[in-house]
């Protein structure tokens, strides 16, 4: 077989430049056991959240404490949870030719910092004796609607990725909803409801009939442990994120 000759090797591929939006996780802790808790208490419920999405590997805080990182147990514990880990930013030259062995690349600053429109925090309070930092969050707008026409029985989750999820019959108990977004359940809400799973603190979660098994909106969470206000208990009503702290309002029909 002949080798394709040099003027019709345009025809087989070429090169174009691509703008591409990746995640950052905002790595604060080099101890990785604590992280894998962490992550397990906020995403273990939902194991198909981020569906092997890129992330970049952001460690600015790591760099001005100049801690090792065990890239290769990071990034396999990072695609336990369904994100790869294509590149880091931001670390040391040690922490960043570490990252390369691991094969990561480097990620520019410049690209970094107009591509990166979605952060996932990694949140480790107790667990980590280190000074919490407080970080910024760009949440871009919901892109789409997810509507869900038919019950959600126990052991069904839907996710709607980058936009509301709008749900016109029952979730269920041991259903789950999860959405970037906000969440719209013209129906009992008897399972888990999850909104602003990105980080989006304007997310909302609506239903018509309160009664969930959990509710979380961008980390924030409450479970049945902690009933609900009377006033929304079996009502409709909607959740709200205020700081850090739920609030239930009731809605007049």
């Amino acid at each position: 077989m002949s080798a394709a000759s040099p003027g019709n090797a345009s025809a087989l591929f070429d090169f174009k430049s691509a703008t591409l939006s990746l995640e950052a996780f905002l790595l604060r802790t080099a101890n990785l056991s604590s992280l894998a808790q962490a992550l397990e208490e906020r995403f273990g419920s939902s194991p198909d959240l981020f569906n092997g999405e890129p992330v970049v590997i952001d460690l600015t805080h790591l760099a001005s404490l100049d801690l090792h990182v065990n890239f290769p147990e990071l990034i396999a514990l990072l695609a336990r949870f369904k994100l790869k880990a294509i590149a880091v930013r931001g670390g040391t030259v040690a922490q960043t030719r570490s990252a390369q062995e691991a094969g990561l690349i480097e990620a520019p600053e410049s690209h970094a910092a107009t591509r990166v429109e979605t952060v996932v925090q990694e949140v480790v309070r107790e667990v980590i004796r280190e000074v919490p930092v407080e970080v910024p969050v760009h949440v871009p707008m919901a892109a789409s609607t997810m509507f869900i026409d038919k019950p959600l029985r126990s052991g069904q989750q839907v996710y709607a990725k980058g936009g509301d999820l709008i749900v016109l019959a029952a979730v269920n108990h041991g259903a789950e909803v999860i959405a970037d977004g906000s969440i719209h359940v013209y129906a009992p809400l008897r399972g888990k409801a999850i909104a602003g799973a990105k980080g989006n603190t304007e997310a909302r979660i609506f239903a018509l009939h309160m009664e969930p098994e959990l509710l979380s909106i961008a980390g924030t969470y409450r479970t049945t442990d902690n009933p609900l206000p009377d006033d929304v208990t079996g009502k409709p009503a909607q959740i709200r994120l205020e700081g850090e702290r739920l609030v239930f309002d009731p809605i007049a029909l």
